[in-house]
């Protein structure tokens, strides 16, 4: 079955941002569920775009293969209300935001100094070493994590180290080479909780242009009802929905992804949720309250 979704969004004054998303579903045996590829084309009104051609990503999510409703996505943007909103166009921004990248002074191949400059037939500053010519590409980095529900509570830890040092979040860090993305999570929430955990689903990915990080938040059980604190946490905590310590939390990427789950298990069952997370231009990163959550897709 193949689906074409078409949501039309303007802001303000603005001309029309247009987003087509096909769905198509096929089986995903090791998890026993359907599995379904997202593939996001964005046309971008002239005036705010450097190039006429459309830009593609893809995105995987889970479904019940037992399911035979059709499933819609509900697009939708969150603010934060701590902090003012913001002037610009920020729907528009997420798309042109290059994001914060460190200068490159050295190759990382054979040690020679490098220029900075656009190569033949690209849009972007890169790096190029001026000894090898091979040209240093920065790319965005995976951070992966579990949402572990035991008995209508959620586990958190309390960060040992910097940054956010002692503050709250879900057992999460940096994929690493060699591991799926499912494998990483588990991984770091044994790191860090001490427990070992069954991977559900996915939960929700959260893009953040601003610092080149992309979060996969899969939903996740124990395997046994043990947990303790890893080296890089000093505590770990079951708590309930109304206990999560919102204003304590280490990131705005955990706030999001903690109101999205309570607001979905108030619902009465748990989705799919893919958003950008923009960060406002030169707020702290400690102030996990300045961002808008954009492009926010729900199954």
């Amino acid at each position: 079955m193949l689906k074409t979704l078409q949501m039309m969004t303007a802001g303000a004054g603005s001309s029309s941002l247009l987003i087509s998303t096909r769905l198509k579903k096929q089986p995903y045996a090791s998890y026993g569920r359907g599995l379904s590829f997202f593939s996001i084309s964005t046309a971008i009104p002239s005036s705010r775009r450097r190039r006429s051609r459309p830009s593609t990503s893809t995105l995987l999510i889970f479904q019940p293969e037992s399911t035979r409703k059709t499933h819609s996505f509900r697009a939708s943007r969150m603010c934060s209300t701590r902090s003012d909103p913001q002037s610009s166009d920020s729907s528009v921004n997420a798309f042109e935001n290059l994001g914060n990248s460190r200068k490159i002074n050295f190759c990382q191949w054979c040690g020679g100094q490098t220029k900075h400059e656009i190569p033949d037939g690209e849009e972007k500053m890169r790096a190029i070493c001026m000894l090898c010519g091979k040209i240093a590409y920065q790319n965005p980095k995976m951070v992966v994590g579990c949402l572990i529900e035991h008995e209508n509570k959620i586990l958190l830890c309390k960060r040992k180290i910097q940054p956010s040092y002692g503050l709250w979040t879900l057992p999460a860090g940096y994929l690493e080479i060699g591991e799926s993305a499912a494998e990483g999570a588990i991984r770091e929430t044994w790191e860090e909780a001490g427990a070992e955990v069954k991977v559900l689903s996915p939960f929700a990915q959260l893009d953040i242009p601003l610092i080149g990080q992309t979060y996969i938040i899969f939903l996740a059980k124990l395997k046994k009802p043990h947990f303790s604190p890893g080296p890089e946490s000093m505590e770990c905590r079951l708590f309930a929905f109304d206990d999560v310590p919102l204003d304590s939390l280490a990131f705005s990427s955990m706030l999001v992804t903690l109101k999205l789950y309570i607001e979905d298990k108030k619902a009465g069952k748990p989705k799919f949720h893919y958003g950008t997370i923009n960060k406002r231009p030169g707020t702290s990163p400690s102030d996990i309250h300045a961002f808008s959550l954009d492009y926010h897709l729900q199954s």
